[in-house]
């Protein structure tokens, strides 16, 4: 446990960082991290009376976040959930599972089980076996561009484009038929947007704790089912798609248990469009709040990669991941005990001027940008360059057709404490070679 003299967060502020509504409110959010990035970067949070979760740290400098990213023998995923949760989540998933988390899949496992597992699919997911899809990708963002410019010259570029254009390609290398998307999206927003009612389909505002768990464990269980067909159809029909990879990959001699391979499939499917689709709303948000940048960047796409790089850093769809402490140590100034709880706030980091001048700004010539939006270290995204080649292929589409952008209304950001970003982006378009 930590001494009594490490410094405690006040209960306000503690429930800014936990509080998913928070998430949907940035600036004032960032305000916060701010003020505690300067004044206690390494800070407890300590429950209210009601005893709602275990006491952690909070980690909002840069320099703090990375170190605790790349030391996974002093930092572990494992055994403490990996995502902030709730007493009350984490009796259920024991109950329901035996696991502290809903969902056991590459995020949760530490050595020697992560790197066998990483291994399976590190090579599918490298450029050189990435670029064989660039036509298909390409296809897909040109269909994608299509349906916007149809839509008329105002849309929803969320609904329209950054949504289902990830979530297609997803789909298509885990061999998911084209009519099922809508159900993956869906199931998706459920799991990761639980907290959110627009998200969840569940047209409840404030859901109880035990809504939201039940809501999140559905949509897990209805994942399971669909991929253990995937997976049977993959083993008797292999193809040279991912979810054959998983389906047939074996460790140490055997094939994945059902509950590992199901995770598996799972972290692919969600994680694997969720956070692209965030990525590539906020990159047009920030190229629709400056037509100057847009015009740039359409005259010039030796831009776009930083377009693309700065959208993720800007954006930081993975808001915080959850670490313990395998050993006694020290961070920013403070004890950490053996089995202390940590957040790495991947928001703060990212936002942390040490690091970047400026960070609200949205900056494409940013360098360098060493972001922890994807992590870093052994557990750094094994998607990371599937994402930058999707969002530079759609932005390279949406460049070539659209000559003007600008926001139509007010964006909104989903309520999410784990993986967030805008759930709304009224746009104005309009068409090159067309009258305006």
């Amino acid at each position: 446990m930590a001494e009594s003299s490490a410094p405690v967060l006040p209960s306000a502020t503690a429930h800014e960082v936990i509080d998913p509504h928070s998430y949907a409110a940035w600036d004032p959010l960032l305000d916060t991290f701010d003020r505690l990035r300067e004044e206690t970067p390494v800070v407890r949070i300590e429950p209210d009376e009601e005893g709602l979760f275990e006491p952690f740290w909070l980690v909002t400098r840069y320099d703090d976040v990375m170190r605790m990213s790349k030391d996974n023998a002093t930092f572990l995923n494992n055994p403490r959930p990996v995502v902030f949760s709730l007493n009350a989540a984490i009796e259920f998933s024991r109950q329901a599972t035996g696991s502290n988390m809903l969902v056991d899949s590459l995020v949760v496992f530490d050595a020697p089980i992560h790197p066998k597992y990483r291994r399976l699919t590190q090579k599918w997911f490298m450029p050189r076996n990435l670029a064989r899809l660039e036509g298909e990708i390409r296809n897909l963002a040109k269909r994608t561009v299509d349906r916007l410019v149809e839509s008329g010259p105002q849309g929803d570029f969320c609904k329209l484009v950054s949504a289902p254009y990830p979530l297609h390609v997803v789909m298509q290398i885990l061999g998911v038929p084209e009519e099922d998307e809508p159900r993956m999206l869906m199931l998706t927003q459920q799991m990761f947007g639980g907290q959110d009612a627009d998200l969840s389909g569940s047209g409840m505002d404030n859901m109880t704790p035990e809504q939201v768990l039940e809501l999140v464990a559905g949509a897990v269980r209805s994942f399971e089912h669909y991929f253990a067909e995937i997976a049977r159809a993959r083993r008797a029909n292999p193809t040279e798609d991912v979810a054959s990879v998983i389906a047939n990959a074996e460790v140490d001699g055997q094939l994945l248990p059902e509950r590992d391979m199901a995770g598996y499939y799972i972290i692919v499917a969600t994680a694997g469009h969720d956070t692209t689709s965030a990525s590539t709303a906020g990159a047009m948000q920030a190229l629709a709040q400056d037509p100057e940048q847009w015009a740039r960047v359409r005259a010039d796409r030796s831009l776009l990669p930083g377009i693309v790089e700065e959208a993720i850093r800007w954006t930081t769809p993975v808001q915080h991941f959850m670490r313990t402490a395998a050993e006694d140590t020290e961070l920013g100034g403070q004890k950490i005990a053996k089995g202390d709880w940590l957040m790495m706030s991947y928001v703060a980091a990212n936002h942390d001027p040490a690091q970047f001048e400026n960070p609200r700004r949205f900056d494409a010539a940013r360098s360098p940008n060493r972001h922890l939006a994807f992590g870093a270290g052994a557990h750094q995204c094994l998607g990371l360059h599937l994402a930058r080649l999707e969002m530079r292929i759609l932005f390279e589409e949406l460049l070539d057709r659209i000559e003007t952008v600008e926001l139509a209304g007010e964006p909104q950001r989903s309520v999410s404490t784990f993986v967030g970003g805008l759930k709304t982006l009224p746009l104005r378009i309009t068409v090159a070679g067309e009258k305006t």
